[in-house]
C-alpha cells in the first residue's frame, strides 16, 4: 500500500504518518501482540506519571484504546460513503470520565491485543477504492489510507513517550 500524500490528510496527522516506515498492515499486525507484551511489562508503573497533571500509565494505555475506537469508527465510516461530518473529541475530557485507575494495566492489555485483532479484519478487507474514498473529522478532511497510518502512528507515538518519560 502506497503512503498517503499530504492532501489526504490534515497537518496535525503527520506527526503519526511520518512514524511509519514499514508495511502498514505488517505494523498494525505486529503491534496487536508487541504493544500489549510491553504493557504487561509495566504493572509496577501502572499508577505513575512522570508529571503533576500528566496521564498515569493506565490512563495513557486507555487513551491508546479509545483512539483506536474513534479512529475505527471514522476508518469504517469513510470506507462506507459517509457523507455525514463527525465530531472531533476532547481527549483529556475522555480520559477524566472514564475510572481508568479503576483497572488493572493487564485488562488494558488483553483489551487493546482484541480490539486491534478485530479491527484487522476490517483494515484488510479495505480494497484500493475504499482506501482513496475520504470524509470530514473534527472538520478536517482525512482518506481511510491516511486514517490507517495515523492508527499506528499514534500507537508508535505513545510508546515512544512512555519510553521517554516514564521508565
Amino acid at each position: 500500500m502506497n503512503r498517503p500524500q499530504p492532501n489526504e490528510y490534515p497537518a496535525w496527522a503527520l506527526t503519526y504518518i511520518e512514524k511509519v516506515n514499514s508495511d502498514i498492515i505488517e505494523l498494525l499486525e505486529r503491534q496487536a501482540d508487541e504493544f500489549p507484551d510491553f504493557l504487561s511489562t509495566l504493572n509496577a508503573r501502572a499508577d505513575y506519571a512522570y508529571a503533576a497533571g500528566k496521564w498515569t500509565l493506565k490512563e495513557m494505555a486507555g487513551h491508546i484504546i479509545d483512539t483506536e475506537r474513534i479512529l475505527v469508527y471514522r476508518l469504517t465510516c469513510f470506507s462506507r460513503l459517509e457523507q455525514t461530518a463527525l465530531p472531533g473529541f476532547e481527549e483529556d475530557d475522555y480520559v477524566a470520565n472514564a475510572h481508568f485507575s479503576d483497572r488493572d494495566l493487564s485488562s488494558f492489555a488483553e483489551e487493546f491485543r482484541l480490539l486491534r485483532k478485530a479491527n484487522l479484519y476490517l483494515f484488510k478487507s479495505l480494497n484500493d477504492h475504499d482506501l482513496k474514498r475520504s470524509g470530514t473529522a473534527s472538520e478536517r478532511q482525512i482518506s481511510v489510507r491516511a486514517l490507517l497510518y495515523v492508527i499506528a502512528g499514534h500507537l508508535m507515538h505513545h510508546t515512544q513517550i512512555i519510553n521517554e518519560r516514564y521508565l
